[in-house]
Protein backbone atom coordinates (compact mmCIF):
# COMPACT_ATOMS: atom_id res chain seq x y z
CA UNK A 1 0.00 0.00 0.00
CA UNK A 2 1.33 3.40 -0.96
CA UNK A 3 0.49 6.43 1.13
CA UNK A 4 -0.26 9.78 -0.47
CA UNK A 5 0.57 12.01 2.44
CA UNK A 6 1.90 12.36 5.94
CA UNK A 7 -1.73 12.30 7.07
CA UNK A 8 -2.10 8.80 5.64
CA UNK A 9 0.87 7.66 7.71
CA UNK A 10 -0.59 9.31 10.79
CA UNK A 11 -3.96 7.70 10.06
CA UNK A 12 -2.35 4.27 9.85
CA UNK A 13 -0.50 4.93 13.12
CA UNK A 14 -3.79 5.82 14.80
CA UNK A 15 -5.48 2.70 13.40
CA UNK A 16 -2.66 0.39 14.46
CA UNK A 17 -2.26 1.80 17.96
CA UNK A 18 -5.99 2.10 18.61
CA UNK A 19 -6.40 -1.49 17.45
CA UNK A 20 -3.66 -2.61 19.83
CA UNK A 21 -5.29 -0.69 22.67
CA UNK A 22 -8.64 -2.34 22.01
CA UNK A 23 -7.09 -5.78 21.73
CA UNK A 24 -5.18 -5.44 25.01
CA UNK A 25 -8.33 -4.20 26.75
CA UNK A 26 -10.32 -7.22 25.60
CA UNK A 27 -7.48 -9.51 26.64
CA UNK A 28 -7.60 -7.85 30.06
CA UNK A 29 -11.32 -8.56 30.26
CA UNK A 30 -10.70 -12.24 29.51
CA UNK A 31 -8.11 -12.40 32.28
CA UNK A 32 -10.50 -10.72 34.71
CA UNK A 33 -13.21 -13.25 33.84
CA UNK A 34 -10.77 -15.96 34.96
CA UNK A 35 -9.90 -14.09 38.15
CA UNK A 36 -6.40 -13.13 36.96
CA UNK A 37 -6.64 -9.51 38.05
CA UNK A 38 -2.90 -8.82 38.14
CA UNK A 39 -2.60 -9.94 34.52
CA UNK A 40 -5.71 -7.92 33.66
CA UNK A 41 -4.14 -4.80 35.16
CA UNK A 42 -0.91 -5.39 33.23
CA UNK A 43 -2.88 -5.71 30.00
CA UNK A 44 -4.86 -2.56 30.79
CA UNK A 45 -1.55 -0.74 31.24
CA UNK A 46 -0.43 -1.95 27.80
CA UNK A 47 -3.78 -0.84 26.41
CA UNK A 48 -3.27 2.63 27.88
CA UNK A 49 0.22 2.88 26.36
CA UNK A 50 -1.10 2.04 22.91
CA UNK A 51 -4.07 4.39 23.33
CA UNK A 52 -1.71 7.19 24.33
CA UNK A 53 0.28 6.73 21.12
CA UNK A 54 -2.90 6.83 19.04
CA UNK A 55 -4.23 9.85 20.90
CA UNK A 56 -0.89 11.67 20.57
CA UNK A 57 -0.97 11.18 16.80
CA UNK A 58 -4.53 12.54 16.69
CA UNK A 59 -3.54 15.50 18.87
CA UNK A 60 -0.67 16.34 16.50
CA UNK A 61 -3.18 16.56 13.65
CA UNK A 62 -5.48 18.76 15.74
CA UNK A 63 -2.64 21.10 16.68
CA UNK A 64 -1.65 21.47 13.02
CA UNK A 65 -5.25 22.30 12.16
CA UNK A 66 -5.51 24.81 15.02
CA UNK A 67 -2.31 26.47 13.81
CA UNK A 68 -3.86 27.09 10.40
CA UNK A 69 -2.39 24.09 8.57
CA UNK A 70 -5.58 22.68 7.06
CA UNK A 71 -5.65 18.88 6.99
CA UNK A 72 -6.99 16.82 4.11
CA UNK A 73 -9.85 14.66 5.29
CA UNK A 74 -10.14 11.33 3.50
CA UNK A 75 -11.74 7.98 4.21
CA UNK A 76 -8.55 6.68 5.84
CA UNK A 77 -8.47 9.56 8.33
CA UNK A 78 -12.18 9.14 9.12
CA UNK A 79 -11.62 5.40 9.58
CA UNK A 80 -8.74 6.10 11.97
CA UNK A 81 -10.96 8.36 14.05
CA UNK A 82 -13.61 5.64 14.21
CA UNK A 83 -11.00 3.16 15.41
CA UNK A 84 -9.73 5.51 18.08
CA UNK A 85 -13.18 6.40 19.34
CA UNK A 86 -14.46 2.83 19.54
CA UNK A 87 -11.21 1.73 21.17
CA UNK A 88 -11.51 4.44 23.82
CA UNK A 89 -15.12 3.54 24.52
CA UNK A 90 -14.36 -0.19 24.72
CA UNK A 91 -11.51 0.48 27.13
CA UNK A 92 -13.65 2.62 29.42
CA UNK A 93 -16.41 0.03 29.51
CA UNK A 94 -13.99 -2.86 30.02
CA UNK A 95 -12.43 -1.08 33.00
CA UNK A 96 -15.88 -0.79 34.57
CA UNK A 97 -16.66 -4.45 33.86
CA UNK A 98 -13.36 -5.51 35.43
CA UNK A 99 -14.27 -3.53 38.55
CA UNK A 100 -17.53 -5.49 38.68
CA UNK A 101 -15.63 -8.78 38.43
CA UNK A 102 -13.31 -7.66 41.23
CA UNK A 103 -16.24 -6.84 43.49
CA UNK A 104 -17.66 -10.37 43.27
Amino acid sequence: MEFDSENDLVSMSIIANAGDARSFAFQALEQAKSGNFDEAEALLARSEEAATLAHRAQTDLLVKEANGNRQDVNVLLVHSQDHLMTSMLASELIKEIILLYKSK
